[in-house]
């Protein structure tokens, strides 16, 4: 996967994955999903769409189709990795989790450190990979959902609360409403879809 490069196209399918750092459990432990949930709604009302997710305890698989809109895509995902982190450390203070806190101040780099960052709540950079055919989508969605089951978090794919599997695996709509890969080829990225 490309990791820490920009992503030139104005629109596209991609793959998207961050991680928690040092890989702890952050999402699990302060209960963020529904922050996710949030910032899904942020996307849909700019005019992108989840075709896919799953949120695991440590990091997250989107697959996003992505119109085109001012904003380029790394600052997109950019500003969601912030909205995330500040939820995050919001209720980790409300949790008193001084000791995660602090892990996660020593992750700071000094030169963040002298613009008064004081978390690093996810790794640095995020991957992506453009998904170019429907193929390639389909085998992303499966991948997704299979994460949960491949670490031990659900016996089968749709059983998992935090993905959207059940939708592309009993065509009901899990906790959020997704659109299928399938589905997408009838919208066109090319133009914004407010919404």
């Amino acid at each position: 996967m490309a990791t820490n490069k920009k992503i030139n196209e104005p629109n596209g399918v991609y793959f998207i994955t961050f991680t928690c750092a040092q890989w702890l459990p952050l999402f699990k432990i302060t209960n963020a999903f529904s922050s996710v949930y949030k910032w899904f709604d942020v996307l849909n009302k700019e005019g992108h769409h989840i075709v896919g997710y799953v949120i695991m305890p440590n990091h997250i698989h989107i697959l996003i189709a992505f119109s085109t809109s001012k904003k380029t895509i790394n600052n997109i995902i950019g500003e969601g990795k912030r909205f995330l982190a500040y939820e995050i450390i919001r209720v980790l203070f409300l949790k008193n989790e001084h000791a995660l806190l602090e892990k996660l101040s020593k992750e700071v780099r000094p030169s963040k450190k002298k613009i008064n960052k004081k978390h690093q709540v996810f790794e640095r950079s995020f991957d992506w990979k453009e998904c170019y055919s429907i193929k390639f989508m389909k085998q992303k969605v499966n991948y997704i959902h299979l994460n949960p089951c491949k670490k031990g978090l659900a016996k089968l794919p749709e059983d998992y609360l935090h993905s959207s599997a059940k939708y592309y695996f009993t065509g009901v709509q899990g906790i959020y409403p997704v659109i299928t890969y399938m589905e997408l080829q009838d919208i066109d990225l090319t133009k914004p879809e407010l919404k």
